[in-house]
């Protein structure tokens, strides 16, 4: 056989560069904390957006000198960005958080091993702890309580989600905590429809899942028949069933990833109603934080401001007055006070900076009732935007 088509030898010249290549990807990880380190001295923003974009134009020059696709090295260079970016956020908070400084760390999700919180947690907690205990739950309000009983250092909730809309069970538990938001992380949701042995889809009659997964399902689950739907506590209860049936009739919806904790494999992928699926989480703890300088953060108000026309308005425009950006903004019912409701503000501002401090002062004055929920880093990171010029 002609050595240069000798398929054994070149699979072991591919894993031979993978290996440089993993190599070289962990040096240049260690240089950008180098990076954080000099930035953590000179009160200097993590990122600096016109350098990425300078940095990803070079890359997509010598690219093309090279034979490759400018559309391929951006995807490839904005990953290594966002890695970059994700890391020396974290190690910032660290020094301006002595406390969070911990090998091993407690968490508290909703589920078990594989549902959606249980690989939010993990991602989270990457780059932060060497390991992770982790307690697995049944409902928010045991994740809450789990928290400010001592039992674990964090929890994990969902609060949003990009087809679905907002969890409202979690800002309802929201209003009776005295927990802070620490942190927030944003999870790719993909859903698959998953077997515990070989099936076709024509042969499926029962579909297990969280009732979140089949909110966000249901164009695909419209177009089956004779299907039925049994709702589980989540997702990881529905996979852990799925696989004690071992019947070629019966589903679950869930993420790749996850099934493969439970020996699932996936019948039909990317089932969801929208291709860009997201979930954002947020991470609470009993005491609040700091967030260094550098990092850009998020403030989580919640206000209530009585039934006065034109009161939430007022409270809106004193952000707008101050220049604040509101992200999202949420009402809920206040429980025991018919008609009465609670809103959840969002801003991008850090909570120790002179100009939120002021608006939350004046928003005081208009409202019943004002709390702040939480200061945090802002955990997503948008890709550097490259000119359309330079990928043609």
């Amino acid at each position: 056989m002609n050595e240069a088509l000798d398929l054994n030898k070149i699979r072991e010249k591919i894993t031979h560069l993978d290996q440089q290549l993993l190599t070289l990807f962990a040096e240049r990880r260690a240089l950008t904390l180098n990076v954080a380190k000099s930035k953590a001295h000179q009160i200097r923003p993590v990122r600096d957006q016109q350098r990425e974009q300078e940095l990803l134009i070079r890359l997509i020059t010598e690219g093309k000198k090279l034979g490759l696709d400018a559309h391929y090295v951006t995807s490839i260079f904005q990953t290594i960005i966002e890695d970059s970016v994700l890391n020396q956020q974290a190690y910032l908070q660290t020094l301006t958080n002595p406390n969070m400084q911990e090998p091993t760390v407690s968490v508290a999700f909703l589920g078990d091993k594989g549902s959606y919180s249980y690989l939010a947690s993990h991602r989270y907690f990457s780059r932060r702890a060497e390991k992770i205990i982790e307690h697995g739950c049944q409902s928010f309000a045991e994740i809450m309580q789990q928290v400010e009983s001592g039992m674990v250092d964090y929890g994990m909730l969902p609060i949003e989600n990009t087809s679905s809309g907002s969890i409202n069970e979690v800002y309802d538990v929201l209003q009776h905590t005295n927990l802070s938001i620490v942190g927030e992380i944003t999870q790719p949701i993909e859903h698959c429809l998953l077997t515990a042995v070989n099936s076709k889809l024509a042969n499926i009659r029962t579909i297990y899942a969280h009732g979140q997964p089949f909110a966000q399902c249901s164009n695909f689950l419209d177009k089956q028949s004779d299907i039925r739907i049994e709702y589980c506590e989540s997702t990881a209860d529905a996979m852990a069933k799925v696989y004690e049936l071992q019947d070629d009739s019966v589903a679950v919806i869930g993420s790749e990833e996850g099934g493969n904790l439970y020996q699932l494999q996936a019948l039909e992928k990317s089932i969801a109603n929208q291709t860009e699926n997201h979930s954002r989480f947020i991470l609470v703890a009993r005491k609040p934080i700091d967030v260094a300088e550098q990092i850009p953060a998020k403030t989580t108000l919640v206000i209530a401001t009585g039934q006065k026309p034109g009161a939430l308005v007022e409270c809106l425009l004193v952000l707008k007055n101050k220049g604040i950006n509101m992200c999202k903004l949420e009402s809920r019912p206040i429980q025991g006070r018919p008609w009465e409701e609670m809103f959840y503000i969002d801003v991008e501002a850090n909570l120790k900076h002179a100009t939120l401090q002021e608006a939350v002062s004046e928003i005081t004055e208009q409202t019943n009732f004002i709390k702040v929920l939480g200061c945090y880093p802002i955990e997503h990171i948008s890709p550097t935007n490259v000119p359309s010029s330079a990928l043609t």
